[in-house]
C-alpha cells in the first residue's frame, strides 16, 4: 500500500486488467451521430406578438368598415348563387357570351375584323359557321388552332391557317380545293377533283356546269371523258355526260336524250365522226334512241318507238313496186 492506503499494482498488471463492460440494452440501438447531421436543438419558442390566421381575421373584421364590406360579400354571394340557380345565367349567357367574353369586349379585345384570304368557292358564312365564330366571340379566347383543325376538316379546303392580330383582329388564310367534274355513284352525286378525289357532296347548283361522269370508277378516268368531249366539235354543247360502262368503255348522253354507244378503242375518232354526221346530216335532231357507234366504220341508230311506228306506217301505205313485165 502507499501513503494512502491505495493498493499498489504495477503498470504490467494495470494493462493486463480487462477493460469494463457496457452494458446493452436488448432492442436499443446505440445513438449515433450520422455524417454532417447537426445535433438537434430545442424548439424556438414562439415570438411575442405573433398571430395565427384566426387571430389575423379576427383583428382585421374588428377594424371600422369591415362589417359593411362582409355584408356586401355575403348578399353578392347570396345574389349570384340564385342568379344561377334560377335560370337568369343561363339566359345571360346566350344573349351576350360567358362572363370572361362579356368582360374582354368590354376591355376592348372584342372579334370584330375576321379577314379571309385565299377563298373562292367556300361561302364566307359557312367557313365562319364552320369556325364556330360570331359576335360574341373575344379575340383572347380564341383558340387558332381549333379553328384551323375545323376549317380543315371541310373537303374542300386543302390548307389553312389562322393568326391573332390584337386587339380585335383575326386572319384565316386558305387553299381551296379545285373542283374539276360532278361524279355520280350509286344515286348520290359527288364533286370530285382532277385527280378523281371526292371533294364533298354536290349540296347546290354552284357546280352544275362541271363535266358529269357517271359509274364505278367513273371518278378515276375523268380525264378520258374531256379528251372525248374536246373531240366532239360542235356537238359538245349537246352533252350532257358519260358513263362508264364495266369499266371498259364510254357511252355519251346527249341533252336530246340520244345514247351514243363509243368504242373502247379510239372513242374520241368516233365522237369526231358522229359530230360531221351531226353537222350534215343533222342526225341528232332525228328522234332517235341510241346510236352504237361501236364497231369501227359502222354505225346503228335506233329509233324511238313511236318514230318506228311512224316509219311502219309511212312505209305500209308507199305502193308496192312491179317487178319486170
Amino acid at each position: 500500500m502507499d501513503g494512502g492506503r491505495r493498493l499498489l499494482r504495477s503498470l504490467k498488471e494495470a494493462f493486463a486488467s480487462p477493460a469494463p463492460r457496457r452494458t446493452a440494452f436488448a432492442g436499443v440501438a446505440e445513438p449515433r451521430l450520422e455524417w454532417g447531421a447537426e445535433p438537434s436543438r430545442p424548439a424556438r419558442r414562439r415570438r411575442r406578438g405573433h398571430l395565427d390566421l384566426p387571430l389575423k381575421v379576427a383583428a382585421w373584421a374588428a377594424r371600422p368598415g369591415a362589417g359593411i364590406v362582409m355584408t356586401a360579400a355575403l348578399f353578392g354571394s347570396v345574389f349570384v348563387y340564385g342568379f344561377a340557380i334560377g335560370g337568369g345565367y343561363r339566359d345571360f349567357v346566350a344573349r351576350h357570351g360567358e362572363l370572361h367574353e362579356v368582360l374582354a369586349s368590354g376591355m376592348g379585345f372584342g372579334l370584330d375584323v375576321v379577314t379571309i384570304k385565299g377563298q373562292r368557292d367556300l361561302a364566307p358564312a359557312e367557313l365562319l359557321a364552320v369556325a364556330g365564330l360570331d359576335e360574341r366571340t373575344t379575340l383572347p379566347f380564341v383558340d387558332a388552332r381549333e379553328i384551323r383543325d375545323r376549317i380543315k376538316s371541310t373537303p374542300l379546303v386543302r390548307e389553312a391557317s389562322v393568326r391573332k392580330l390584337y386587339p380585335d383582329q383575326l386572319l384565316i388564310e386558305i387553299q381551296e380545293r379545285e373542283p374539276y367534274a360532278l361524279w355520280q355513284k350509286e344515286g348520290e352525286v359527288y364533286v370530285i377533283s382532277a385527280d378523281g378525289t371526292s371533294i364533298d357532296v354536290l349540296r347546290d347548283d354552284r357546280y352544275i356546269d362541271l363535266p358529269f361522269v357517271v359509274g364505278d370508277g367513273a371518278n378515276a378516268r375523268v380525264q378520258e371523258f374531256e379528251r372525248i368531249v374536246a373531240a366532239s366539235g360542235a356537238l359538245k354543247s349537246h352533252i350532257r355526260a358519260g358513263v362508264l360502262v364495266t369499266q371498259r368503255r364510254w357511252n355519251v348522253k346527249l341533252n336530246t336524250g340520244v345514247d351514243v354507244k363509243l368504242p373502247e378503242i379510239n372513242p374520241e375518232a368516233a365522237i369526231a365522226a358522229l359530230a360531221q354526221l351531226a353537222k350534215d346530216q343533222r342526225i341528232v335532231e332525228k328522234d332517235l334512241i341510241s346510236i352504237d357507234m361501236r364497231v369501227p366504220g359502222r354505225l346503228v341508230a335506233r329509233l324511238t318507238e313511236e318514230a318506228a311506228a311512224a316509219r311502219a306506217e309511212a312505209r305500209k301505205d308507199r305502193p308496192a313496186r312491179r317487178g319486170p313485165a
